[in-house]
């Protein structure tokens, strides 16, 4: 198995490079093309080419590689299937928005939470990814958006004052972050300290680990926090998310609620309008009724939160159908005759199977 560079201190590093009979400051001018997240020795163009050589055989740049790049087709979504040291497979998603540039994370390989209406949890978990995996993913969509005499990409021009940087992040990708909290704690303090993107531009999505929100509440950092809720009843959460049948809905909220006041940040709750098909073969609301919007706008009524309204993106293996406009219309249209601040995600990314619900390893090892 070859040497992770960029998982090396830099004593580390300079010992490394110098026992392959380098001069110690090449450490160094590698160091910063990895912080840079050059994906491979070839890119690094002070770099001796048979030192380049030399380094590719028995090394690589960061923990993770490019397996397959997908791009949509208005130019504002690419997706990365990323392989990782031991062969496991992670997607993350980058973003161009009017303001700035987003990239959506995993935190695991796999997902053990089997959410009924979503892909990524398919095959299971496989493990915690490590902070630097997380990190690494943040790089992967740095180079690729950078547009430097080191890898001559355009820049995509949008509102952000970050020219071209990332400048937000969100961990909604493959897997539970609160299931993985202290390495998803460890790369946030990195990516504010070491790429300055600040606390009020990241965002941890989770179905509602009770102790997990209790140690962020702790952390103390000013981060957004998203609950995955998708149910207003303890009944129908259960039916679709089993995470609810150990920590229940209001126990979950009461938690949100907490970090909220914390903070004095508003909480995003997370939910994605489903239908059924039914007998005839016609699409009938599922947990989109107009008796659920009521009862989730009593849950609401009053507090500090946005609700994001998600239609939900078809995925082969479940079985839900998507709703018409027009449903989810009314829907949002109860909650807001209810006080209760609420918007319909713009899904980013669907024909390349990079939005909410719809991350998936389509080419995964099945072990």
């Amino acid at each position: 198995m070859k040497k992770i560079l960029f998982n090396l201190t830099d004593a580390e590093l300079e010992k490394f490079i110098v026992d392959m009979g380098q001069p110690r400051f090449r450490a160094k001018q590698i160091r910063e093309w990895l912080n840079r997240g050059a994906p491979d020795f070839m890119s690094m163009k002070n770099i001796p080419e048979s030192l380049r050589d030399a380094l590719d055989e028995v090394a690589q740049t960061l923990p993770v590689k490019i397996i397959k790049k997908l791009e949509s087709s208005d130019g504002e979504t690419t997706k990365f299937l990323l392989e990782l040291n031991d062969g496991e497979q992670i997607e993350c998603v980058l973003m161009r928005t009017t303001y700035g540039n987003s990239v959506c994370v995993s935190s695991q390989a796999g997902c053990a939470m089997g959410c009924k209406f979503c892909a990524s949890t398919l095959l299971g978990l496989k493990r915690n990814l490590t902070a630097n995996e997380i990190f690494s993913q943040i790089l992967v969509a740095q180079w690729e958006l950078r547009a430097d005499k080191f890898n001559d990409k355009p820049i995509r021009p949008n509102g952000d004052a970050n020219n071209g940087d990332v400048s937000h992040i969100v961990i909604m990708g493959t897997g539970e972050p609160l299931q993985n909290t202290e390495n998803v704690i460890d790369f946030i303090e990195r990516a504010n300290r070491d790429m300055g993107i600040g606390w009020r531009r990241i965002t941890v999505s989770t179905c509602g680990i009770v102790p997990g929100i209790d140690r962020l509440i702790e952390w103390g950092r000013p981060i957004n926090l998203a609950i995955s809720l998708h149910a207003p009843t303890d009944e129908l959460r259960s039916q679709i998310m089993p995470i609810n049948n150990k920590y229940k809905l209001n126990d979950v909220l009461d938690a949100a609620w907490r970090f909220t006041d914390n903070h004095n940040r508003q909480l995003m709750i997370e939910y994605i309008l489903l239908g059924k098909k039914n007998e005839n073969g016609e699409t009938e609301l599922y947990n989109a009724t107009p008796e659920y919007a009521e009862k989730l706008s009593e849950l609401l009524r009053g507090k500090n939160c946005m609700v994001n309204l998600i239609p939900w993106n078809a995925v082969d293996e479940r079985d839900f159908a998507s709703l018409s406009g027009n449903a989810v219309h009314r829907f949002q249209d109860t909650l807001i005759k209810n006080g209760i601040h609420t918007r319909i995600r713009r899904e980013r990314g669907t024909d390349i199977g990079s939005a909410c619900g719809q991350l998936r390893l389509n080419n995964a090892k099945r072990k």
